[in-house]
């Protein structure tokens, strides 16, 4: 079935760095676009970045310019490299694919939890 597994998160200070993996397994990962979403206490979860079959490429404007999206096909594996992180960057961050199984299904996975603060 499919699967999605984030790891990664953790505490870090302002300005600092982090890179989450989420690797997936259950369907044909080159086939599909992954997506990273991100949840705040007490906000609804929000699209932080995207990335298309072909290694394009989209954006939240909150964090363009300091988080770079990534796909390692070879290990059915995304990346989100966070760099110069906010304290408002503080949410559990999760993956999504969107899967053809007659009809369009999404999967999400656990998250995990990203905190920036001193």
């Amino acid at each position: 079935q499919v699967q999605l597994v984030e790891s990664g998160g953790g505490l870090v200070q302002p300005g600092g760095s982090l890179r989450l993996s989420c690797a997936a397994s259950g369907f044909t990962f080159n086939s599909y676009a992954i997506y990273w979403y991100r949840q705040a206490p007490g906000k609804e979860r929000a699209l932080v970045a995207g990335i298309s079959t072909g290694g394009n490429t989209n954006y939240a404007d909150s964090v363009l310019g300091r988080f770079t999206i990534s796909r390692d096909n070879a290990k059915n594996t995304v990346y989100l490299l966070m760099n110069n992180l906010k304290r408002e960057d503080t949410a559990v961050y999760y993956c999504k694919v969107r899967v053809w199984i007659g009809v369009w299904r999404d999967y999400w996975g656990q998250g995990t939890q990203v905190t920036v603060s001193s």
